[in-house]
């Protein structure tokens, strides 16, 4: 099999920006192509998916084409359903999480090479600040709907719809307050989904 997909996706232009920040979540940004050539043999159903998936299910698709087992908990979905043409539904919505808290000096990487001569100078010089462009923030987005989640600064919600550049945030608008409520609902839901985990081995130092 053959998957081509990327981690991430850069302004390159868009919003009048270019490469990205840690708790950016624009389309652009998360949307990112994701390629599958199955192998010869495997009976797909060619063509394009507007389904919502996750670069976890990266790993669940191999898993269940190999027959793996993986011994631990992960929360990715094999895309074969997909693939076969079985369904076009796979996920009610999709997760993207980024930022820093104030005072955490140890992810600014301070580390990196510094002074105006070097290459990623204007990020890097925004990610040593305690300024909003890498502050702790989540999102959830689905078909229709994208709601972002910040730790310091204004949520947003914006129509995918109405208004598929991302443009206006209509987080304070009263017909949407309950579009708002649900989506933060399904953000919480994640994180109670995905937080903990239970060892699939029982801990030897407790013997």
């Amino acid at each position: 099999a053959v998957f081509l997909f990327s981690d991430h996706g850069d302004f390159t232009g868009d919003y009048g920006l270019v490469e990205k920040t840690q708790n950016t979540f624009e389309d652009c940004l998360v949307h990112v192509p994701f390629i599958v050539k199955l192998p010869a043999g495997v009976p797909t159903q060619p063509g394009t998916n507007p389904a919502l998936v996750e670069l976890v299910d990266f790993r669940a698709t191999v898993e269940e084409l190999t027959g793996l087992q993986p011994g631990y908990t992960h929360f990715g979905r094999s895309l074969l359903p997909l693939l076969y043409g079985q369904t076009t539904q796979h996920r009610d919505a999709v997760f993207s999480e980024g930022g820093r808290r104030h005072g955490e000096v140890h992810c600014m990487e301070r580390e990196s090479p510094r002074g105006q001569d070097f290459l990623y100078w204007p990020r890097m010089s925004l990610q040593s600040e305690e300024g909003p462009a890498h502050t702790k923030a989540a999102m959830c987005r689905t078909g229709r709907y994208k709601y972002v989640h910040r730790l310091y600064e204004l949520d947003e919600l914006y129509d995918l719809v109405e208004d598929p550049q991302e443009l206006n945030n209509r987080i304070d608008e009263p017909s949407l307050a309950d579009v708002q409520a649900r989506l933060k609902q399904r953000l919480l839901d994640f994180y109670l989904e995905t937080s903990d985990v239970v060892p699939h081995r029982p801990d030897e130092r407790g013997h």
